[in-house]
């Protein structure tokens, strides 16, 4: 017998069909008519047959009503933000009848022990940050119906993902400071090897670099007020022309950066101005009131939640990326005129 490893998910019956995971949950599930065309449903039945695909343990129980239980894989690292999508996520899963199991990442990434002797037969289905992926691999939870969060959809492991427009956001934040009048920029990215983060980078540069005359510089940090310090202090103490802008992946890092300014005597705006990302209650803490974009972590978790359902029930999730906003605080002003 092939060990358990070995056993083909709905993924590969999707990519040996050449057709979505919506799409072989469609078919097996005999949902099919008038949403795919009959040549299709018949060639994920016949790759399904030829992988010896069977439907999992987790997905059989769920039409019979009898787990109902949802597990929900975050990072450690803005416990604050996946607060706010677990409250989302759980909010809508009660109104379906389901349960929401919270299972963090250590340090924000890397393996968790897996809370579970068999996931596979606990679960009913998985939503995932694609910043905690790895946790999510060593609890073999891609192999359950699955929903990813700030995910590439282009190469992501779930039948779905749910995004937030970071994209737009970052070029929110540009615009504001490119209108202000900077043109210097440095970027307080955050170290983390995610797409999200990647996004974040490639619009600052994209937006920041159409205009003539500008620079972006990039100094990296861990998700902590400590690194983000460290990191911004290096970065401004260096030889070099010094940014009139400090763009930050997240509102910690804006909070460290914070500090090491004060340590190299600037201040904020007036010397330097600082922006952030997610609108964390530490935004409006620090002073002065950080300018940053505000992320809806509760619909984020409410539409991880919405998709899941969908995928569960062989329905097409709703589409679309889930708008961001800028918010004008006051740690952004016009440069000094040099």
């Amino acid at each position: 017998m092939a060990p358990a490893s070995t056993r083909p998910t709905s993924r590969d019956v999707a990519q040996a069909a050449g057709v979505s995971q919506a799409a072989v949950s469609l078919v097996l599930g005999d949902k099919w008519r008038g949403r795919v065309s009959q040549a299709t449903a018949e060639r994920v039945r016949q790759a399904a047959h030829d992988l010896g695909y069977r439907p999992n343990l987790a997905a059989r129980n769920l039409r019979l009503g009898h787990t109902r239980t949802v597990l929900l894989v975050v990072p450690a690292l803005t416990t604050e933000f996946f607060a706010g999508v677990y409250t989302g996520a759980a909010r809508v899963a009660a109104e379906h009848g389901f349960g929401v199991v919270l299972y963090p990442s250590p340090e924000g990434i890397g393996p968790a022990r897996n809370p579970f002797a068999s996931a596979q037969a606990a679960l009913d289905g998985v939503i995932a940050s694609s910043m905690a992926a790895d946790a999510l691999t060593a609890i073999r939870g891609d192999q359950l119906p699955l929903v990813m969060l700030d995910s590439d959809p282009e190469g992501s492991l779930g039948a779905a993902t749910v995004n937030l427009d970071i994209a737009d956001g970052v070029r929110q934040v540009a615009d504001h400071l490119l209108a202000l009048g900077h043109r210097h920029f440095l970027h307080l990215a955050a170290d983390v090897p995610s797409w999200t983060f990647e996004v974040r980078a490639r619009e600052l540069a994209a937006r920041v670099g159409a205009v003539p005359g500008t620079s972006v510089g990039t100094a990296r940090a861990p998700i902590s007020i400590e690194d983000a310090h460290a990191a911004t202090e290096a970065a401004l103490s260096a030889p070099g022309r010094r940014p009139t802008a400090l763009v930050c992946d997240d509102d910690k890092l804006a909070a460290g950066a914070y500090k090491a300014l004060r340590r190299l005597g600037l201040r904020v705006p007036d010397d330097i101005s600082v922006t952030g990302l997610d609108d964390l209650a530490l935004a409006s803490a620090i002073d002065p009131e950080l300018t940053t974009v505000r992320l809806d972590a509760e619909l984020f978790g409410e539409r991880g939640m919405h998709a899941l359902l969908a995928v569960l029930e062989g329905r097409a999730p709703l589409g679309g990326d889930i708008p961001v906003e800028l918010v004008v605080r006051g740690s952004t002003a016009p440069p000094r005129a040099s």
